[in-house]
């Protein structure tokens, strides 16, 4: 008797084939989501790092300038009281 070969066994190769390698495309398209999530994350780190560091740009501007007029204030004081001071000597050493 002759064994009878189903035609079938070259279809569950196949079939076999097909499903590994869905499994592997699913793993990879898995892989690749976790890694945009990953990334998202990332974004939204170096974002709120770049806002506070634009914070502190913005206070150091506000810094310096109040600093720059208190300056031009100093400077002002200082050729007033040069001013009075050499209008004191000019009396004095008469």
């Amino acid at each position: 008797m002759r064994r009878h070969r189903s035609p079938l066994r070259p279809q569950e190769k196949y079939t076999s084939a097909v499903a590994s390698a869905v499994e592997q495309q699913s793993a990879a398209t898995s892989e690749i989501s976790h890694n945009v999530s990953s990334a998202a994350q990332g974004t939204v780190l170096a974002v709120s790092a770049l806002g506070e560091v634009a914070g502190a740009a913005s206070a150091t501007r506000t810094s310096a300038q109040t600093v720059l007029s208190a300056s031009k204030s100093v400077e002002s004081a200082v050729a007033n009281l040069r001013g009075e001071v050499e209008t004191f000597l000019g009396k004095v050493a008469i």
